[in-house]
């Protein structure tokens, strides 16, 4: 009797969960036409727009590093365009001050005021272009409203849309003429995406369009695929996306090992682990699942940690990268079943 009863307890607890599966068919067919569109346009780069669509969904800023020539700015200028939002690109270079990205108040002479004048700061995507050639002060102007979706000037507190999202860019080669992020605000980043070469294929695919005079796309004349709504009702399908207790001691574990090995001098904050956590969430929803399964956590995870683990110096004179680190962390801990 007991086992019967047993029995029947799972069935309905199976029932229930079949009849409250998220139907992911409209955010496959947006998810879908995003990445045609993106393919059209970006040869190659499938990892890192993959990784920036992650993001997007979960609600995290991004910053895109490489070296000049593989489409960094273009990829961000493109997905900014595939979203129905207001957009606008910072260019930072060593001149620019803190009132040239969030705004300044200006005296108005007729009603003998101040009135505030917003920065480009002010939109919903910010293309934040080669960030680390700004000073700190500018940098620093970021801070509230990355974390916060507020800026606060001259005691008065502005509040950000609902889908405010920055897109930075750097270059990690140049050391002349830039100005290293602080460590406070890289955490503020969701993921640093690392953008590498094109494969060979790729490179003989971008050849081959610029040798035969194929009409590529202006970016002018991309038409928005999703709207802000939509990209909002998209994030809040992540509520819906189940996570097993076991996966969230396994991100926990994973955060842990980069405070407890040798090779790092500062390991990962509990923002690591949310932002994993949301992130696995969002990859798992762009796979075409309603559900996260370790993988996702894998993927997505040494994005997440590269930016905040700083090495000992023993482990950069040894040549250690954090990105190698972080997939050394990440191995050491075993997979739930």
């Amino acid at each position: 009797m007991p086992l019967r009863k047993g029995f029947e307890k799972h069935s309905e607890t199976t029932k229930k969960t079949m009849e409250t599966r998220t139907d992911l068919t409209t955010f496959a067919a947006k998810i879908g036409e995003v990445r045609k569109r993106i393919a059209d346009i970006v040869v190659g780069q499938t990892e890192a727009v993959d990784m920036l669509l992650t993001c997007v969904i979960a609600d995290g800023h991004v910053l895109l590093e490489g070296v000049p020539g593989v489409a960094k700015t273009l990829l961000a200028r493109l997905m900014s365009r595939l979203i129905d939002a207001r957009f606008s690109r910072i260019q930072f270079t060593p001149d620019l001050m803190p009132s040239d990205v969030l705004g300044t108040s200006v005296f108005n002479m007729k009603t003998q005021e101040f009135s505030f004048h917003p920065g480009p700061a002010f939109a919903d995507i910010i293309l934040a272009d080669e960030i680390n050639r700004a000073p700190a002060k500018t940098q620093a102007a970021l801070f509230e409203v990355m974390e916060e979706r507020q800026a606060t000037i001259d005691g008065t507190s502005y509040k950000m849309g609902d889908v405010y999202t920055i897109i930075a860019t750097q270059n990690p080669i140049e050391q002349e003429g830039t100005y290293r992020l602080p460590e406070a605000q890289l955490d503020r980043f969701l993921m640093k995406i690392t953008m590498g070469y094109p494969s060979l294929d790729d490179e003989v695919e971008i050849l081959r369009r610029h040798n035969e005079h194929t009409a590529f796309t202006r970016l002018e004349d991309v038409e928005p695929i999703i709207t802000k709504q939509e990209l909002t009702e998209l994030r809040k399908m992540m509520d819906s996306v189940v996570v097993d207790p076991s996966l969230l001691r396994y991100i926990a574990q994973i955060v842990g090992e980069s405070r407890e090995s040798a090779a790092v001098y500062v390991g990962c904050s509990p923002r690591a682990s949310v932002a994993m956590l949301n992130c696995a969430k969002a990859y798992a929803l762009i796979g075409g699942r309603d559900f996260v399964v370790p993988d996702d956590i894998k993927t997505v995870a040494p994005y997440i940690m590269q930016h905040r683990l700083q090495l000992t110096a023993e482990s950069e004179m040894e040549g250690f990268t954090p990105i190698a680190v972080a997939h050394k962390l990440i191995d050491k801990v075993e997979v739930p079943k």
